[in-house]
């Protein structure tokens, strides 16, 4: 990996771990094995970074998902994938953490990725769901657009609820439920 790729996941980690006031240039550069000269070498400074961070951590987000939702199977089995894909529920999401941090979504630039990313998952979440209603495989009563915001917002709650009982096993409590809702409505 090379000084720009080091510097970058270092970063990813940092703002994962302690939020973007935590993640200082010195602890970046530490964590990458990396100078000052060379930081600022390949980023204009730490906004720089923490956007190029935020914008890899969202592409991973988004190729992970569409994995599961182009992956074999049918709509309702490629949700089910989505949802029960192995996660690191006691961390939370890199993405959905996030948008807890003040700074990161008071910059326009650093919040950008962060609801780019969840319009885009809702969307092609939603489409899914949608394709499985054309297939008859869901009622069509059911509401495409709204069942994959209130997946998504379990989903993120579910991190929220693990780190705080400290369970990984409410994490999955959450994904069971929000399945059991899903399956409810499947013909």
């Amino acid at each position: 990996m090379d000084t720009r790729e080091r510097l970058i996941e270092s970063t990813r980690a940092l703002l994962w771990e302690y939020g973007y006031v935590g993640t200082s240039p010195k602890a970046i550069q530490q964590r990458a094995g990396a100078g000052q000269g060379s930081m600022y070498h390949h980023f204009r400074g730490k906004p720089d970074l923490a956007l190029a961070a935020i914008t890899r951590s969202a592409e991973e987000l988004r190729d992970r998902a569409e994995a599961e939702f182009a992956g074999p199977g049918a709509p309702v089995q490629r949700i089910t994938a989505y949802l029960r894909r192995e996660r690191e529920a006691l961390r939370g999401c890199p993405v959905g953490r996030l948008t807890q941090d003040r700074d990161v979504m008071a910059d326009p630039t650093l919040r950008r990725p962060v609801e780019e990313t969840f319009a885009w998952l809702r969307t092609r979440l939603a489409g899914v769901l949608a394709e499985a209603r054309v297939d008859g495989e869901l009622d069509t009563a059911l509401d495409p657009a709204a069942t994959a915001t209130a997946l998504v917002a379990v989903l993120q709650g579910g991190y929220v609820l693990a780190r705080a009982a400290g369970d990984a096993e409410v994490y999955a409590q959450a994904v069971d439920g929000a399945l059991g809702l899903l399956t409810g409505h499947v013909h």
